[in-house]
């Protein structure tokens, strides 16, 4: 096995199982399953043990090939980023190694990730390169793009113990600022990263910040026994400047090593500032908030341990600085009977729409979110009644709809059926005419990204609900299109 001296391997292995990384496919994995590449162990050796298929491996490992062609495995990276380096470690496979690998990758950002690899864009990021047996064959890599995925491709077959792909965490910035409200400042999968620390004899700085509860002492950061005077510490570069709310230290499985005591600093303007300052337990879930001393937005925190120990993760929540959604100032400065209309093209309950006005300013998009739903789940029928009333029916032209702009959000909603056939918009209307009379008000639905007849098949099983069920799905698909419409007004409102 080599030394291996580069730069890159100081970065988290985004690949790794447990920070989410996982193999989704491969050609043939009849030696050794595909799901061992990314164990965070080191590979081991069983002498002299053997499966039906052959001497059992710690890897991947494919068949003799017979034919023309090559070996690949897809893995989906358990956090996002810019790969620095890859290692491609072939630990015991001797005889049996590939002679070359190459490495593509690509970008997919969607949640059905195994369909859409059919039709992804792979780049080349590590042309074809020899591979060495029983060895951590390492790779520079440089491609400056954002990525999810990565192919390993073996020449022309063979065994690999483990891939790791190092690099630098790079998260959707639009949707976690999205989110609104407090978000981990110091986690590895929103940007965060562990600058430096004093010592990390028993355990990696990295794992003080890692996705997931910690899962043994191997799994923190654990230093030394110290024998001099000094304590050890950590410093942590957050994943955006913020403000920080509630820290959690947590000394989980660390029962005779853990600190007795720690403080948290944060820097501001060049200075380090006392968040903090508080004894630990052993094995203990530490959450401080009305604890903290209020210092302003910060970009970086020091933990100090003192003498010595152990932490298995590092949290701090805070509000990220300036990520106040766009469009809600402008939200802001709407007269109330501006901001009643503007709210009224979102749901057409009037009563809403002026509890929604009267609830400015909202502190961000979350709050817009959940405030929204939580006067709606307040209201009674008959404003439920009268929300669903300023919708069109599903199939039927907007032109008529009573707030407006609200025809052409549901036109957009609804564009499916544009272009549907006219026997099923014909079924639709039928059917549309049977739900309001048995129920008394008409079939509402989220209609965006489905499909006509997905909608006509929802439409008909509905039909068979009593009024009190339909009226309650009918309120929750109301509440689906309000969130969906708010965004909307958000972004009309953005500057």
């Amino acid at each position: 096995m080599s030394d291996l001296q580069h730069s890159f391997l100081d970065l988290p292995d985004l690949a790794c199982e447990n920070v989410g990384g996982a193999a989704l496919a491969c050609n043939d994995e009849f030696f050794a399953e595909k799901e061992s590449l990314l164990r965070p162990h080191a590979a081991v050796w069983k002498d002299r043990l053997y499966t039906d298929r052959g001497k059992w491996m710690d890897g991947w490992e494919t068949r003799r090939r017979r034919e023309p062609g090559y070996d690949w495995c897809v893995v989906r990276l358990g956090m996002p980023g810019v790969i620095r380096g890859v290692v491609v470690d072939t630990a015991f496979f001797r005889g049996n190694y590939p002679a070359e690998c190459s490495i593509e990758a690509c970008e997919i950002d969607d949640a059905l990730d195994q369909a859409a690899l059919a039709t992804a864009a792979w780049m080349e990021i590590l042309p074809r390169s020899p591979l060495q047996g029983d060895h951590q064959n390492a790779f520079e890599i440089a491609a400056p793009h954002r990525v999810t995925h990565v192919r390993l491709n073996i020449f022309p077959d063979g065994g690999v113990a483990r891939l790791r792909v190092h690099g630098e965490v790079t998260p959707r910035w639009s949707r976690l600022a999205g989110l609104g409200g407090v978000i981990d400042l110091a986690a590895l999968e929103h940007g965060a990263w562990v600058e430096s620390c004093s010592d990390m004899f028993f355990g990696s700085r990295n794992n003080l910040i890692k996705p997931g509860p910690s899962l043994s002492m191997e799994d923190g950061w654990e230093t030394r026994r110290r024998r001099g005077p000094g304590n050890d510490w950590a410093v942590v570069r957050l994943a955006t400047t913020g403000t920080v709310e509630r820290v959690e230290i947590d000394t989980s499985h660390f029962k005779g090593n853990a600190p007795g005591r720690c403080t948290l600093e944060g820097e501001v303007e060049g200075n380090w500032h006392l968040l903090l300052a508080s004894p630990l337990q052993p094995h203990t879930r530490h959450v401080f908030d009305d604890e903290l001393r209020r210092i302003g937005p910060t970009g970086r925190v020091r933990l100090s341990v003192f003498p010595d120990g152990g932490v298995a993760r590092l949290r701090v929540w805070g509000q990220p600085q300036g990520q106040r959604a766009p469009g809600l100032a402008a939200l802001d400065d709407l007269s109330p009977e501006s901001a009643g209309a503007a709210f009224a093209r979102c749901c057409g309950s009037t009563a809403w729409a002026a509890a929604m006005s009267a609830a400015r300013p909202f502190e961000d998009r979350a709050a817009l979110l959940r405030i929204g739903e939580r006067i709606w789940w307040s209201l009674d029928e008959a404003a439920w009644l009268e929300a669903f009333a300023a919708h069109p029916r599903i199939g039927q032209k907007t032109g008529a709809t009573r707030a407006a702009g609200h025809g052409a959000w549901a036109a957009g909603e609804q564009a499916s059926t544009a272009t549907a056939a006219d026997d099923l918009l014909a079924r639709l209307a039928a059917a549309n005419d049977q739900y309001a009379a048995k129920h008394g008000f008409i079939y509402i639905v989220c209609a965006t990204g489905r499909a006509a007849a997905d909608m006509l098949a929802d439409l008909e099983t509905r039909i068979g609900h009593n009024r009190a069920t339909e009226i309650r799905i009918a309120a929750e698909e109301q509440a689906k299109i309000t969130r969906l419409r708010l965004d909307k007004l958000l972004q009309e409102l953005a500057p």
